[in-house]
């Protein structure tokens, strides 16, 4: 029986220890200490959870107690989400081989910003933009530039910022008000994209999904939307909702068409997140890249596909002309001068090492091997789910016309290794007491991090299960997956298993309520909390 919500754990915990302030107490201690080389109850004992301690403790101790503490983590291997924050969707990467740990450690003091104390830091960065321009197919002509940064959300902001600033510069040229910029991308987009929006006062015009497009962003739909206030469009190359790719070609087709009738030049911002480290290695044929001219620039994330640690991303413009000279700041006071166009300033330069690490130890072939093995690992879990009780919403298992099931992707519909599905009408008619979000939480019991959440605007009343297939799950886990999530399914069929299910599920929300907390159950009505977050991040 789990502790009563109507006790305050903490007030108990104290309530319940020896009486260890005494002076007897302390000499004892300090003589016992003196004859250990380490305890860590007694030297931890007393430090406060939420205050700077007044005196620290030894550093084994501190180790020894953090060491412990994260131990209550979930397993990073069986962590199909990164994240099980309904709102979050997060598919950063979480194993790398030993060399590339012990790289990050003899690096991990160097300060990238710092060009003239770290140049081969510096010349390691530089290289890393040339390899992956060329992997965008960047123009020959031209001087393409780009930079590393904390992740995709701060690639998005100076994506967004270097779109909002030349339209400004354009609307002053043209003597027209440039009070007024708006922006366009899909409701399906991460949170990053509306965050740009919401900090930097540009108008978020969101492009409402459907089913019957895969629940991403319609090309057709978002032309909509734009106006001559638009600063851009930015197309999502892999939904976190569904890992669909958005159909960049299109949109830029129908941009020049755009352009052809009323001479507003949009550019395009592509959000590679995921995808910008999976399609060239996947699907080099597919045209989203610097191959398509309406497309200015493109951020990735390296902890994601990219195959590196949390803490890396990568934003590139096509050319130089593309990023405003005032996003572009020249500094004197670290020993010579510097250039920076990051929102931050000093950043760790070890993960920028690692990411040129996986570029020399895979190379090109490596990562098309990885991406082939994620996608072959993701088209059995999506079968298997397929043939069983679950309707499948993502379509990297549907072979194109006149190909055939083989071991290629480019004969697949063209998506990141992810797996979202829902329960099938069937099942629901056969079995209308099942929650759906009861799976999430007993596949947590299992150990797998599977989120359950709403879809996006348009769509918000589908609520899907998601797996993200990464490195990781091996063709072995992903058959363990499968059996665990039929198995948790099947569990649930019974009405007498299903009302413990919802009695338990109740009872916590109540208590929850009653206490004013939040919920941080995982069973019953959280498609409303969902819903609840989905509005929050909805309002740009």
């Amino acid at each position: 029986m789990s502790l009563s919500r109507h006790i305050d754990a903490e007030e108990v915990i104290q309530k319940s220890k020896d009486a260890r302030h005494t002076q007897a107490y302390r000499q004892t201690h300090e003589r016992r200490s003196v004859h250990q080389s380490w305890s860590r109850d007694e030297d931890a004992q007393g430090v406060p959870k939420y205050s700077m301690p007044e005196v620290g403790i030894p550093s084994k101790a501190a180790y020894q107690l953090l060491h412990d503490e994260t131990q209550l983590d979930g397993n990073p291997l069986l962590n199909l989400a990164s994240s099980v924050f309904l709102v979050s969707y997060l598919f950063v990467h979480t194993w790398m081989p030993e060399e590339a740990n012990k790289l990050i450690m003899e690096n991990i003091n160097k300060n990238q910003v710092d060009m003239d104390e770290y140049p081969a830091a510096t010349i390691i960065h530089n290289r890393c933009i040339s390899m992956i321009a060329s992997l965008w197919k960047a123009p020959s002509v031209g001087k393409v530039i780009g930079t590393s940064t904390a992740g995709s959300s701060e690639a998005i902001m100076l994506g967004g910022l270097a779109m909002k600033k030349r339209w400004q510069e354009a609307r002053k040229a043209a003597g027209k008000d440039h009070y007024q910029p708006n922006i366009v991308f899909g409701s399906n987009a991460q949170v990053a994209l509306e965050k740009f929006a919401r900090y930097f006062d540009v108008e978020c015009r969101l492009v409402p999904v459907k089913a019957s497009n895969n629940y991403v962003m319609d090309p057709k739909d978002a032309i909509q939307f734009i106006d001559e206030n638009t600063i851009g469009v930015m197309v999502i190359l892999g939904s976190t909702y569904t890992g669909h790719f958005e159909n960049v070609a299109e949109m830029s087709d129908l941009l020049d068409e755009l352009q052809e009738k009323t001479g507003l030049d949009i550019p395009i911002h592509v959000d590679g997140a995921s995808g910008a480290f999976v399609a060239p290695f996947a699907f080099p044929s597919l045209k989203w890249g610097f191959d398509i001219p309406r497309v200015v620039s493109i951020n990735t994330s390296g902890h994601k596909f990219g195959l590196v640690y949390a803490g890396i991303g990568w934003v590139l413009w096509r050319d130089e002309s593309f990023l405003n000279k005032d996003l572009v700041f020249e500094l004197h006071y670290l020993g010579s001068v510097e250039y920076s166009f990051t929102l931050n300033f000093s950043k760790p330069a070890s993960p920028i090492i690692a990411q040129m690490f996986n570029f020399l130890n895979l190379g090109f072939e490596g990562y098309r091997k990885i991406a082939i093995k994620d996608l072959r690992n993701a088209r059995l879990l999506s079968r298997a789910l397929e043939n069983t009780y679950f309707k499948i919403l993502s379509n990297i298992h549907r072979v194109l016309p006149g190909r055939d099931e083989d071991d290629d992707p480019e004969s697949y519909e063209p998506g990141l290794p992810v797996v979202s599905f829902k329960l099938s009408d069937d099942f629901k008619e056969k079995y209308p007491h099942v929650q759906q979000v009861w799976i999430q939480s007993m596949l947590r019991t299992k150990g797998w991090i599977v989120p359950n959440y709403n879809g996006p605007e348009g769509e918000k009343d589908t609520e899907m299960l998601r797996v993200v297939v990464r490195e990781t799950l091996s063709e072995d886990l992903t058959e363990r997956l499968i059996a665990d999530i039929i198995d948790t399914t099947e569990s649930m069929m019974s009405e007498s298993g299903s009302q413990i299910l919802l009695a338990s599920s109740q009872a916590s929300h109540q208590a929850d309520r009653e206490h004013g907390r939040p919920d941080k159950t995982n069973f019953g009505d959280t498609a409303d909390d969902a819903q609840t977050q989905a509005g929050f991040s909805r309002q740009c």
